[in-house]
């Protein structure tokens, strides 16, 4: 099943600058795992903002969540889910 997934990152003013650094150094680790298990198959950077648009590919909506509960940086985003299908005028039979 594939989604489109934008995240929207809005960390705390408060957070140290070194704690943010680790957490965004887990989150890269762990979103780079998930891309070479083709679980997360597209991450376009939204310009001019601290958010990204991504495809993800997986077996059903409980995997897509539990794969985004676990973003190191899931307590600070704001995150939008809209299910995808293959459009019928798709010349592409990869898009399912």
């Amino acid at each position: 099943m594939l989604y489109q997934v934008e995240m929207v990152v809005k960390p705390p003013k408060e957070m140290d600058a070194s704690t943010f650094d680790e957490i965004k150094s887990r989150e890269k680790s762990y979103s780079q795992d998930l891309q070479r298990q083709g679980k997360w198959r597209h991450i376009w950077r939204i310009a001019g903002q601290y958010a990204n648009i991504s495809i993800f590919d997986v077996e059903s909506h409980e995997e897509l969540h539990n794969l985004l509960l676990a973003l190191p940086l899931y307590p600070y985003m704001d995150i939008t889910v809209t299910p995808l299908c293959r459009h019928p005028s798709s010349i592409h039979e990869s898009d399912c």
